[in-house]
């Protein structure tokens, strides 16, 4: 593989250990297979930290106009309907040049950039409130597993790196963000229903407790999130899957794109809950407002009859 695309390999990325930019590009070589399975072909997102994990950083979707020809890249939006050229992961070359440009990881679109009509991943985020330790995510992780293996639907679960854990569905290519994002509004309600004790799909925080938040809404339209194997901004450079695990017992995740789940079973939920008069779960502020949802202003600060 090239290493002519990486410049100025020497320079500290993080300071904690002294890792470089070369040992950047190096994890990434070492991980290309399993990286490319997980988001080969897709759009990612830059965050680019020109001086390292400990500086400032910036968000890129647009690929900078003196990119190279050879340099694949697709039309992406944002929720108000924004248009930008973004890259596309078609090999490692592409990761590469990023990890050149001080990215660091990849935020990562739920569909190829060939369809982008088809959602094709559920993205189950398990995300802490105030309060919750490790444990009762890992808690929360089987519930999510027990109710999916209920439904038939195979996923694979992942740490994101930082406090949370994602759990992920490889989708056949049949159904849209949005109803990708109903079927995971109906996941995180069925869940509460079974453990309130447990987790929440309470969008506000201050409804939440000390509760695990199934956060459905990452899988909004548009919506990236941090990708499998990519290295966190941390002093510890973390990634969700240690090299060593992959040299010892290869990829968990090798099976998921070899068979393609229904989402059916998640979207008859959803159904069943819409028949019984649940509205919408409320869309992040930047999202026009949608059918069917309720006020977005959070119940300490809705007007009292």
């Amino acid at each position: 593989m090239p290493h002519e695309l990486i410049t100025h390999a020497d320079k500290v990325f993080f300071a904690e250990r002294g890792e470089t930019k070369g040992d950047l590009a190096g994890h990434y070589l070492r991980v290309a297979e399993p990286l490319l399975r997980a988001m080969g072909g897709r759009p990612v997102l830059l965050q680019r930290f020109p001086d390292g994990a400990s500086g400032p950083s910036f968000f890129q979707k647009r690929v900078p106009k003196n990119a190279p020809e050879w340099l694949q890249t697709t039309i992406v939006s944002t929720p108000n309907g924004t248009t930008s050229q973004a890259l596309v992961a078609a090999d490692i070359d592409h990761v590469l040049w990023a990890v050149n440009l001080g990215c660091l990881g990849f935020h990562v679109w739920p569909y190829l950039a060939d369809t982008p009509e088809h959602t094709d991943e559920l993205r189950i985020d398990l995300d802490p409130s105030p309060g919750v330790e490790f444990t009762h995510i890992r808690q929360a992780a089987h519930e999510v597993h027990g109710l999916l293996t209920e439904l038939g639907i195979t996923a694979y679960p992942k740490t994101t790196g930082n406090r949370g854990v994602h759990v992920y569905a490889r989708l056949q290519p049949r159904w849209d963000s949005y109803q990708v994002r109903a079927a995971a509004v109906a996941l995180a309600r069925e869940l509460e229903r079974r453990r309130p004790d447990l987790m929440t799909a309470a969008w506000w925080k201050e409804e939440r407790g000390s509760r695990v938040f199934i956060d459905f809404n990452q899988n909004a339209p548009h919506k990236t999130v941090f990708g499998a194997w990519s290295v966190r901004a941390r002093p510890g450079a973390q990634v969700s899957t240690l090299p060593a695990r992959l040299e010892s017992a290869g990829d968990p995740w090798q099976p998921m794109n070899d068979d393609p789940q229904d989402l059916v079973p998640l979207l008859d939920l959803a159904a069943r809950d819409e028949a019984a008069g649940l509205p919408d779960a409320p869309w992040p502020p930047v999202y026009p407002k949608q059918p069917g949802e309720l006020s977005r202003v959070a119940p300490s600060r809705a007007k009292k009859p």
